[in-house]
Parts: structure tokens; sequence; C-alpha cells
């Protein structure tokens, strides 16, 4: 066992072990609900975006920096398709549908918003009816910690991805201290977690050659939280760091104290917790010296169809 935790968005008192394999080192959870137990964990609110301006400019960032792993294919080619796996509201493809390209999905969760303006197929990637090379690139944001055969989506994408054309996909970092250690994986949604190790194996299977990785917190972050703490306990004290020694967040604490969001409320939590104030200092810091060593807790795979 590596770790046990609860799912801490919506079912906290209900507890996930993840494991290791010990002969891949891939990590997951065990025993993981079936996929039929699943909808109970995607709640609609998961799919709702805060609608403010700064959270629009957010996601257009966001978007430009996924959209530049497809650049080059963007040269040179009039036609271009693309198949977003995990598309949630649809946003990301509608981005690349403005600069040109032909643009499907995958969703399979019901409480996603329903899309009207583009073709999506409203079941598992590898069930959908398209089984010859058809995208010039598949991509896939955070999806594969989330899926029960994370294997079966690669050889799928090795299917439908034309010959030099790209897939692309973004996971957790297992060799991260934020995944492995810090309890900051979003279990039980995420039911997979890989090492950089394992990707290029599942990539190699399928029929892939990886063209590039970006370790960073470029698209999405899985920041060390609580770094700090575990850092004081397990080297200088020379104890386990388990979930129950885990701070509550700021959020969680005011939800407990009834606290509205405010000077009052933050300094209430800095008395509470003044390790985890200073781990917040901490984090440029601490994410740029990960970035540099290539153990930022998100990876970014770009790898090209043999």
């Amino acid at each position: 066992m590596v770790y046990e935790m609860p799912d801490r968005r919506y079912f906290r008192e209900e507890f996930f072990t993840v494991v290791e394999c010990d002969r891949c080192g891939l990590g997951f959870v065990n025993p993981r609900p079936a996929r039929m137990e699943m909808q109970k964990y995607y709640p609609p609110e998961y799919y709702q975006d805060p609608p403010t301006a700064s959270h629009g400019r957010y996601l257009k960032r966001r978007f430009t920096r996924q959209a530049s792993y497809l650049k080059e294919l963007e040269s040179g080619n009039a036609h271009r398709k693309l198949l977003d796996v995990g598309c949630a509201n649809g946003n990301f493809p509608r981005f690349m549908a403005a600069r040109g390209w032909e643009v499907e999905g995958v969703e399979i969760s019901e409480s996603s918003q329903r899309i009207t303006d583009f073709r999506v197929y409203a079941q598992e990637f590898q069930d959908i009816p398209v089984n010859e090379p058809t995208y010039d690139a598949v991509t896939a944001w955070a999806v594969f910690e989330h899926v029960h055969d994370p294997m079966a989506y690669f050889r799928k994408a090795s299917q439908l991805v034309k010959k030099g054309g790209l897939f692309v996909f973004l996971v957790p970092n297992f060799c991260s201290v934020a995944s492995r250690h810090l309890f900051c994986e979003d279990v039980p949604r995420h039911l997979y977690f890989f090492t950089r190790e394992t990707v290029r194996a599942y990539l190699q299977k399928a029929g892939f050659a990886l063209d590039k990785e970006d370790n960073g917190r470029g698209i999405y972050k899985l920041a060390p939280n609580n770094w700090l703490a575990f850092m004081v306990r397990t080297r200088l004290l020379g104890k386990k760091y388990g979930y129950r020694d885990v701070p509550l967040t700021s959020k969680e604490f005011r939800r407990i104290h009834c606290l509205p969001p405010g000077i009052a409320a933050a300094l209430k939590y800095a008395a509470y917790s003044p390790a985890s104030v200073i781990d917040r200092m901490l984090w440029p810091a601490i994410e740029t010296a990960q970035i540099l060593r290539k153990t930022y807790g998100v990876s970014t795979y770009a790898a090209r169809k043999l």
C-alpha cells in the first residue's frame, strides 16, 4: 500500500487505498469503484466553471498552451481533424475549431453540459464506432487517470491517429511528492497514477514514439501542498506522514467554522496552521526546483504514430 485517503471533494467519509505494481510502478486505487458507480463521484458541479472574467482569461491561456503541441500540424494542412477525449463541456474543441480544425469529442459523463455544435461520442473511448486512422491528432487532457482501462485508450488512440499524427495527453506524475506523498490526487476520480516509465511502456506497446515530455504547471497544476509539513515530519522527526497528519485547507477550515472569506478568516487559519501559510509562500521556489528536476506533479506527453 502506498497510502489511504478519502474523497476530499464530496464524500469525506469514504476512504480509498492506493497501491503500486511491483513490476511496472503503475499506481492505482484498489479496489476501484465499478464503472456504474463512478457517476456518483462526478456531480454536475464538477463540470461548472466559475463565471468570472479571470477564469475566462485562464482558460484562454490554458487552451493556447494545449494548442501549441499541435502547431506543427497547422502549417500547410488545410484539413485537420482532432478528437478530444474527455472533452467535458467542449471548450477546448471549440477553441481548436476557431483555429480551423474539424473537431469531435468523447465524453461519457451524464453531468457535463450537452454539446450540439460538434459530434460527441457518449461512450467509452475504446467503444466509439471509428476503427481506422481518421484523425491528425487525438488529445486527452487529464483523462487517463480517470478511466478503468487506460491501456485500452492507448490502443484505441493508436488505431485512430493517422501515420505521423500526434497523440497528446496530460497525466499526474506518480514520481512527484505531490502525487505520491502529499495526498494531492483527486481520489477516487483519479484511479491510476503514472510514472514516465509506465507512460513510455504504454506508448511503445501501442505503436507510438515519444516526441516530447513537459513536466510542469503550464496547463494544469498539482502543487506540492503541505510540502513543508511533510518534510518536517519525515526528515526532521523521522515519522511517517499519513492522511490524518494533513491540515485542513483554508476552504475546509472556513466551512467547518462557518467563516466568510476575508482577513479575519485568514488570520484564524494562520493561527490554526502556520506551517500551511509558510508552505504556500514557498510554493514558487519549490515548484521551480521540481520542474528543473522533472519531479513536478503533472506531465504532458506528445507522441507520434509510427
